[in-house]
């Protein structure tokens, strides 16, 4: 058992063993202790459906066992982060995606599929809901860096550079989206260009807490949880993002010093969403710590 004497990662593998779900645990024991990808993989088939599709709470916040296509953004992320987002199983992802799409061919955050299940409050279920750059560009970003080609992708990239270009008033967690397509997207020289406009809009409204002894300053989204900000590091997951430009040396090391304290006595890291039911908290935060340290290990800050 670690105590609150024994080293950060010691005292984040112990949160692990103890609260995770077993894709995370996996999840954690490939990436921190050298386990294989193997188990990753397996224990992430259990949320799959046999649309291509997944579902089953793999994304927390959406109970059920009808898929969604942010519990399938979830899944791609977890095949990009062992190294398989390629080959059959991708290739029916993106058939999945093409059925969901819509006449935009992008993809809308919640299907009305999801009525009669529980779902947190903030993710509205509608008839007929529009598509989102929320869950369309992490999706595509990610189908880009990985050298994905599939026809559905065309029409998805369109989708999401017109949303950008036309980002005017936003908030975090759709900013989020977009340095996600535009770390990927394969047009490098617009991706640079819509980046830095995107980096001036987030400074002009305040969207990242530059200074986190002053974070009750910075004004939370409307529909946020109270305290739920935005910090440098949740824009510029690595050093290699184009978001990492908007920051300065100092205000990013200030943000990845309050994302080190934040590490909590029992070793997880905090959610800072709205909690609506208490299953969706218990497994928030595992994934949550996972975030954490690989972020840290990104810019060189790994937990010893």
């Amino acid at each position: 058992m670690a105590g609150t004497g024994a080293p950060p990662l010691a005292r984040a593998e112990h949160f692990i063993w103890l609260t995770a779900r077993v894709l995370e645990q996996r999840r954690f024991a490939h990436r921190f202790l050298d386990g294989s990808p193997d188990p990753v993989e397996t224990a992430l088939a259990a949320y799959g459906n046999e649309d291509g599709g997944y579902a089953h709470a793999l994304e927390p916040d959406l109970r059920g066992p009808v898929s969604q296509p942010l519990h399938t953004a979830h899944a791609l992320s977890v095949l990009d982060s062992i190294g398989r987002c390629a080959g059959p199983r991708v290739e029916r992802i993106c058939r999945y995606l093409s059925k969901v799409s819509t006449k935009e061919g992008a993809l809308p955050a919640l299907l009305p599929t999801q009525r009669g299940y529980p779902a947190a409050p903030f993710v509205p279920v509608v008839d007929d809901p529009p598509a989102e750059l929320l869950a369309t560009g992490p999706i595509v970003g990610l189908l880009h860096r990985n050298e994905v080609w599939h026809a559905w992708l065309f029409r998805a990239t369109d989708f999401c550079w017109s949303a950008v270009d036309a980002l005017e008033q936003s908030h975090p967690y759709e900013i989020e989206a977009a340095v996600a397509f535009l770390d990927g997207v394969p047009d490098r020289t617009r991706a640079e260009r819509a980046a830095d406009r995107l980096g001036r809009l987030v400074r002009a409204r305040r969207l990242a807490v530059l200074d986190p002894a002053r974070r009750a300053e910075y004004p939370v989204a409307p529909g946020y949880a109270p305290g739920e900000h935005h910090f440098p590091y949740d824009f510029a997951r690595t050093p290699e993002s184009l978001a990492r430009r908007w920051f300065t040396d100092e205000e990013l090391e200030r943000s990845l010093d309050h994302l080190t304290a934040e590490q909590q006595e029992d070793g997880g890291w905090p959610v800072n969403w709205r909690r609506w039911a208490p299953g969706t908290a218990l497994e928030g935060r595992p994934l949550v710590t996972l975030r954490a340290l690989e972020t840290l290990r990104a810019y060189g800050r790994a937990p010893g």
